[in-house]
């Protein structure tokens, strides 16, 4: 009721208090991906100095105590009192939002921290953040706790933890920086080590390591002469690598040799510092895995890390700086904000290759930030790079047999982007994201400068005028008008094909026991392995929206097959042919006849095998069945209990031999008895009809296994080493990783 809802009802959230109610509004999600999020706020930060001119080496530290340090060289967190807040500039960067310098066109020409809410999200989502800044001749230093500023009592300090006695800075009183120690008047930077809160983050949340290298790996290629190290000290190398080797002389620690700072000032500050780090665990009794990366060659090194084929072409740069005007928010003296409009510097880096393939790596980037969503950048190199290749094609269409006077024969952007490896990245002050993860880029003036940039100079490449590009120009031309012909080829044999009724019977395999037609939403189509399982599979099945399909014992392996190998193989092209969206790039989803694609094989190696087989078919030739969550393996038991005494008539199914032994251990310690000829399942033939249907077959009680493709460029790789012609990869593959197997991670 109305006069039950008074201002004592609102609830007010101050300082980074809003940030750990709804943490989702900030980094996205709490789990491995929020999680991942932080970190590369705080890196990003770093590289932001690098971009700025000021910083020359980044040092990440995977600490064993599950924090993460980020150290870089660059010109420090102001440690002066900003005027407005009487705070210092380390507390308001790391308590306020939407601070910092990147608001103000001076410190930053190109950054990709501009919400300014970067290092305060971190700080409030971590039990404990300290931050250390080498400024002026000292090392200063503050901590907090959940966002708020405060003193750590640790009992060690050379072990610092969120879990010491923390004495809270009184609200309103400005906190004071520690200053711990002494450097060289010419050694800045700035050290930050966290401690994610596992108040904040889910269960579920992990660290990815991979993800890290990734990131930093892609980071290395976009930022020429930035050395970044990774140090996890997790786990020992073995390798016989000198710690020190890895670092690079500082010009600052360099000006110590010169007698430019005395002794007293070269002293390090302390031992969370990046230098000292390094040198205590060289001087213990194991290395630590120590990654580094340095690239020279920029964008264009990161298409030829990229590419995975043989090359069509070398790899094609396009380059250069222009400039815009826009309409922005500007803080004045006074820090209020007006309108004012200001002239930006755009700078355009794009390398861009082709390989034999239909498949397309494109990755865009913003300053450092990748864009997965594209946004005007890509926009613009698309729209040019198409207008300017069927331009070429109409100047070369005698040459190219392509016949002008056809309309159908015209070049589509999917026969451009097969077989293309691009990185398209921009330079731009303040660039409008969407959304504080930055996945699209929205400025739209940056589209004009890119499509006229890719215009002249991919107008030049691509048309063979200028040196050296005459013979690459024409295989290029070759290539993007064979895929032309055969799409246009497999889009008349598709029209030819589409005339009959999917649905008749005389147009499917006389094998398949289809299910009823109008149920399209929740069709399942069953492939079963061998007819026995089929028989059991036909009166255990829901005919209303249940489809089977039987194929005998394994399949063709499609990845070391040509595409007629495949067509002429009778169960390759039964399940083509059954799925009804045809293959490979013209595999159109939408006129697939079935929701799931269900494999029920048996529960043993031949089983797994057969499903790995159908899979490879699935990966290589009806990708998005996979990519949109359509394919599954069923789960069959392996052993079926029967209960007697009170509990006769009563089954339990188990799946694993350790599964078994847990269950009959159970039951003898709750005293039910139970028939000690435990019935193991061989194959799905052994399954009366019930039995199928209630732990294979009905949605009702059964248990399916989505198959996912959380990384298309992984997965690929992996099919390849598995599944490919060359063996001895393979075999050095299972070697390797003997040790490691796990079970659990079958058909996941």
């Amino acid at each position: 009721m109305a006069e039950d809802y008074n201002a004592k009802n609102l609830s007010v959230l101050e300082g980074l208090d809003a940030v750990r109610k709804r943490p989702g509004m900030y980094i996205g999600t709490t789990d491995s991906q929020g999680l991942m999020h932080c970190l590369w706020e705080i890196i990003d930060n770093a590289v932001d100095e690098a971009l700025a001119g000021a910083c020359s080496r980044i040092i990440v530290t995977l600490h064993a105590d599950g924090s993460i340090e980020v150290a870089d060289n660059g010109r420090g967190i102001p440690v002066d009192v900003e005027p407005k807040t009487k705070l210092t500039g380390v507390e308001v960067v790391l308590t306020k939002l939407h601070a910092g310098a990147k608001f103000g066109n001076n410190s930053y020409n190109a950054a990709g921290g501009l919400h300014g809410v970067g290092s305060s999200v971190v700080n409030a989502l971590s039990s404990r953040l300290d931050v250390e800044v080498d400024r002026n001749g000292k090392t200063y230093h503050m901590a907090f706790h959940q966002g708020h500023p405060g003193i750590y009592r640790d009992a060690d300090p050379q072990r610092p933890s969120p879990d010491a006695p923390f004495k809270r800075t009184r609200k309103n009183k400005p906190t004071e920086l520690q200053i711990i120690g002494k450097v060289s008047p010419r050694t800045t930077g700035t050290r930050v080590r966290y401690w994610a809160d596992p108040e904040i983050f889910n269960d579920t949340a992990e660290f990815s390591y991979d993800l890290l290298i990734d990131r930093v790996r892609q980071t290395s290629f976009l930022v020429p002469g930035l050395k970044i190290i990774v140090i996890d000290e997790h786990i020992a190398e073995t390798g016989d690598a000198d710690i020190d080797d890895l670092m690079e002389v500082d010009a600052q620690i360099g000006s110590e040799a010169d007698g430019e700072a005395d002794d007293e000032a070269a002293t390090p500050a302390s031992p969370a510092s990046a230098t000292s780090l390094i040198v205590t665990q060289a001087q213990g009794h194991t290395h630590r895995r120590v990654e580094e990366f340095l690239h020279t060659g920029g964008v264009k090194d990161f298409v030829d890390y990229l590419s995975h084929g043989e090359a069509v072409c070398g790899i094609w740069h396009i380059t250069g700086t222009a400039t815009y005007s826009e309409e922005t928010q500007a803080v004045d003296e006074n820090g209020d904000l007006h309108a004012r409009k200001v002239t930006r510097d755009c700078g355009v880096d794009i390398a861009l290759r082709w390989i034999n393939g239909y498949d397309t790596t494109l990755r865009s980037f913003v300053n450092v930030v990748e864009t997965p969503g594209g946004g005007m950048h890509v926009d613009g190199f698309l729209q040019s790079l198409t207008k300017q290749i069927r331009k070429a094609v109409e100047d070369n269409a005698r040459k190219l047999k392509v016949n002008l006077k056809d309309a159908s024969t015209r070049v589509e952007r999917d026969d451009i982007l097969a077989g293309l490896v691009a990185v398209v990245t921009v330079r731009i002050a303040e660039p409008q994201f969407q959304g504080q993860t930055k996945d699209v880029l929205g400025t739209a003036a940056v589209r004009g400068i890119v499509s006229r940039m890719t215009d002249k100079q991919f107008g030049e490449m691509i048309a063979g005028s200028k040196r050296g590009y005459k013979e690459q120009s024409a295989r290029v031309l070759e290539k993007i008008t064979s895929e032309m012909h055969a799409r246009i080829q497999a889009r008349k044999t598709k029209e030819v094909t589409r005339r009959k009724n999917a649905l008749e019977s005389a147009s499917m395999p006389p094998k398949l026991s289809d299910c009823q037609p109008g149920n399209d939403d929740v069709a399942e189509l069953f492939i079963v392995e061998g007819d026995s399982a089929l028989g059991t599979a036909k009166a255990a099945r829901n005919s209303s929206f249940q489809a089977l399909l039987p194929i005998r014992g394994k399949i063709l392996n499609v990845q070391k097959a040509s595409l007629a190998q495949i067509l002429a193989n009778k169960e390759c092209a039964a399940i083509i042919q059954v799925v009804g969206a045809g293959s490979g790039p013209n595999f159109d989803i939408e006129q697939a006849r079935y929701n799931k694609i269900v494999m029920m094989t048996d529960a043993d190696v031949d089983g797994a095998h057969i499903r790995t087989l159908l899979l490879t078919l699935f990966y290589r030739y009806m990708r998005p069945l996979i990519e949109y969550g359509h394919v599954y393996a069923a789960v069959p038991p392996l052993h079926r209990i029967a209960l007697a005494g009170k509990h006769k008539g009563e089954y339990i199914y188990t799946y694993s031999d350790d599964e078994l032994a847990g269950r009959l251990e159970e039951l003898t310690r709750q005293r039910i008895d139970f028939n000690s000829d435990v019935q193991r399942y061989k194959g799905l033939g052994e399954m009366d009809a019930d039995q199928l249907a209630d732990t294979t077959m009905d949605p009702r009680t059964r248990m399916l296994r989505r198959i996912r493709m959380e990384d298309a460029a992984h997965a690929s790789d992996m099919f390849e080493l598995l599944m490919g012609d060359e063996v001895p990869p393979r075999k050095q593959f299972i070697i390797e990783n003997a040790d490691d197997f796990d079970r659990s991670r079958i058909d996941t």
